[in-house]
């Protein structure tokens, strides 16, 4: 029950058996021509090498050859209306060659590089899969779909944005027959609590989906492509199942969808620049469309600062919608750090109740107990701060909160008159989970937990929360400036935004930095270190002693501010996917 197939391994092939009961197929990969084929379970050679595995990933192709990704553990999250709804927890990448002696020095080194980098996206906590639900799509789609779309496979049906392992499964996907061998595997966040209030028990989840389009890391992946897609989408379903009854609220996140950037430069916050020479409009016409053709009419919430480096973003979001498919947006914008400056966090009330009318207008996605669509949800929240990480999660939750209140008292869990706020036990699980949310979303883009996460987890601002949030902050910093072009690349790469072309002589991997820069560092390190010395070990006399730490002080001082000019090359840059894209 906790194995969905087995994996054979002779030299020439491996064979993918399915755990079904009654399932006579079997998966076969050559693993000399890499062909793809059905065969029975007879097929099998007793010589091979088995094993138990959780489920396919996908395959790629790296400079050694093809590798096939499996899913080797994986942890129950949960039931989802009598389907198991699992946690990829570990993978193995296979190389269907058994040597790689064939590779020159560099190539084996290239190689290596790639295998770390696929391995640093699947160890990238958030991979979760149903090998017989469809858990791309929310509560509402799925109750609109066709009997043709019921028929059809898991690959088939998947919601492309959401499906993480569309790209190394498209050999798979290309032969109907092999679709039962493989499931999408999203990434995100899923959280499921069996919960109780006055007695009666109903199940709680949340679930998270990030988008594959235009995914990447905070520094490098901003605004949005021309396509319309917007980094860092996400889109988050509240589910509540009780008695045979659901409902499902959906709101969405993403950055501001215009072409921008703001890209590392060793300064603690990179100044965002707007692009001078790209038509705005199409790219921001393009993916409101599509945000209103899938969720219907859009209230966009944004949380930046009205002052500063982040003025001019807002201001240009503003500008824009007022220009744009103004009777189907409506843009409220709400500088979330001077509001709730000072610990003043109540004050988000004011954005929560401005919005009560919109959200009752919008209502939610419900079913009553005998299967009946008696809601839909009209139109949805769009939320972005810079990141569309902390701020974004704290007004989430908040507005989901307000959504179940009303939830929980149709179906007749809450009494008339009882607030969601006063079930202690309840709140506990909810604002821990939305917190993890929060953590889980901003590791995948920003590479550490959530900021204010004490706020969503407790309903207070507290001192050791401040504290945490430097800590993250400053990791945040390190990861951004010397790591996230590494992460960058290796997300392009399990994409498919960048594919291996085992002929190419010399791969993106090399280039080098320029020696001057290195160069700097050291000095640098050498100025500021007998600086150090020079306080330590004083000389016959205070002045000696203080014209040494004067002249190796500026000497550092001058170097530092060299390399703070030029911070751009002494970043981790993504090295595959060509700059225009990223800028």
């Amino acid at each position: 029950y906790n194995i969905f197939a087995h994996q054979h391994a002779t030299p020439e092939k491996f064979y993918i058996e399915a755990c079904d009961d009654g399932a006579n197929d079997v998966l076969v990969i050559d693993r000399v021509s890499a062909e793809m084929t059905l065969a029975g379970i007879k097929d099998i050679p007793p010589s091979g090498v088995t094993r138990p595995i959780c489920g396919i990933m996908g395959t790629t192709r790296l400079v050694a050859g093809m590798y096939l990704i499996v899913i080797t553990r994986k942890r129950k999250v949960g039931d989802l209306f009598g389907h198991t709804v699992w946690k990829a927890v570990e993978f193995d990448v296979i190389s269907y060659k058994k040597t790689i002696l064939h590779l020159t020095d560099i190539q084996m080194q290239d190689n290596k590089t790639f295998l770390s980098m696929l391995s640093n996206v699947l160890n990238t906590d958030g991979f979760y899969f149903c090998t017989d639900y469809d858990l791309t799509h929310t509560q509402q789609r799925l109750s609109n779909t066709s009997p043709d779309f019921q028929e059809m496979s898991l690959l088939e049906r998947a919601d492309q944005r959401f499906m993480w392992n569309g790209n190394l499964l498209r050999e798979i996907t290309a032969q109907p027959e092999l679709h039962k061998f493989a499931f999408p595997v999203i990434h995100g966040f899923i959280v499921m609590k069996p919960c109780c209030i006055n007695g009666k028990v109903f199940e709680w989840i949340l679930i998270s989906r990030r988008s594959c389009f235009r995914a990447g890391v905070r520094y490098y992946v901003r605004g949005i492509d021309s396509e319309g897609h917007a980094a860092n989408f996400v889109e988050t379903e509240q589910i509540v199942q009780y008695n045979n009854a659901q409902a499902s609220f959906v709101q969405t996140r993403g950055s501001m969808p215009f072409f921008w950037s703001q890209r590392p430069n060793l300064k603690y916050k990179p100044k965002p620049q707007i692009s001078t020479d790209t038509n705005h409009m199409d790219g921001f016409r393009r993916h409101f469309e599509s945000q209103v053709l899938i969720y219907g009419k859009q209230v966009i919430l944004n949380l930046v600062n009205q002052k500063g480096s982040e003025l001019p973003l807002e201001q240009a979001f503003a500008k824009m919608v007022n220009v744009t498919l103004a009777s189907l947006l409506r843009y409220i914008a709400f500088d979330f750090h001077k509001e709730c400056s000072k610990m003043r966090w109540h004050r988000l009330q004011i954005l929560v109740d401005a919005v009560s009318d919109l959200q009752d207008e919008f209502g939610y996605f419900m079913v009553s107990s005998d299967r009946k669509v008696t809601s839909e949800q009209s139109g949805t929240f769009r939320s972005n701060c810079m990141d569309c990480l902390d701020r974004t999660n704290v007004i989430q939750s908040l507005l989901a909160r307000r959504s179940l209140q009303s939830q929980l008292q149709r179906m007749g869990v809450l009494h008339v008159g009882q607030k969601i706020e006063e079930q202690a036990d309840f709140e506990k699980i909810y604002k821990n989970a939305w917190a993890d949310n929060a953590n889980a979303c901003a590791k995948q883009y920003a590479g550490t937990g959530a900021l204010k996460t004490d706020f969503t987890r407790t309903g207070n601002r507290t001192h050791w929360g401040l504290v945490m949030d430097g800590w993250n902050s400053m990791i945040r910093y390190y990861k951004n400036n010397f790591s996230d072009g590494f992460r960058q690349d290796s997300i392009d790469l399990f994409l498919g935004n960048y594919t291996v072309d085992e002929t190419d002589g010399l791969m993106p991997l090399h280039v080098q930095k320029d020696w001057k820069f290195l160069l700097l560092s050291v000095i640098m390190v050498v100025a500021f270190s007998m600086c150090i010395i020079c306080v330590l070990m004083a000389g016959d006399t205070w002045t000696e002693t203080l014209a040494y730490v004067l002249f190796w002080g500026i000497a550092s001082a001058l170097t530092a501010a060299v390399i703070l000019v030029n911070g751009r090359e002494f970043v981790d840059a993504p090295k595959l996917v060509q700059k225009e894209k990223m800028d």
